[in-house]
């Protein structure tokens, strides 16, 4: 008897478990009125900046951003100053589509460069390089 309660005890417990992280899998991606599911990307992320090539000499820093997606556009603003731009300009934007980032223009100091965007399969983090100067990785905060 006391078998068989820790059985369906110990059933219980998984099953609760599996479908509540299942559930906040699917939390984190959104149905576009095409009934596409692209992810969720809005909020607040930490942002790491790197420079390369003509840029190597501004080095690399923190940013914290904030992005709002209207269905599957995004635009990231920048939530403080930094040595090469201000509170409220935009870092990025771009669109999603099922497979992640369709689209993406980095937007710097000296103007706007088209990137690649990349999200990592949990969704938790996201890679915005435009190949020539910058590369923006994002964590969710």
């Amino acid at each position: 008897m006391a078998r068989r309660i820790f059985v369906t005890l110990f059933c219980s417990v998984y099953l609760i478990i599996f479908v509540s992280t299942s559930h906040g899998q699917d939390s984190k991606k959104i149905t576009l009125p095409n009934g596409e599911m692209v992810w969720d990307l809005n909020g607040e992320w930490e942002a790491l900046v790197e420079n390369y090539g003509p840029s190597a000499h501004a080095g690399s820093y923190r940013q914290i951003l904030k992005i709002t997606q209207t269905g599957s556009s995004f635009v990231a603003i920048r939530m403080i100053d930094d040595s090469y731009n201000k509170t409220g300009s935009k870092a990025f934007q771009g669109e999603l589509d099922k497979n992640g980032i369709k689209q993406a223009t980095n937007f710097a100091a000296i103007g706007p460069f088209e990137a690649k965007g990349q999200i990592s399969d949990d969704g938790k983090k996201v890679v915005i390089d435009n190949g020539i100067r910058h590369k923006l990785t994002l964590t969710r905060k």
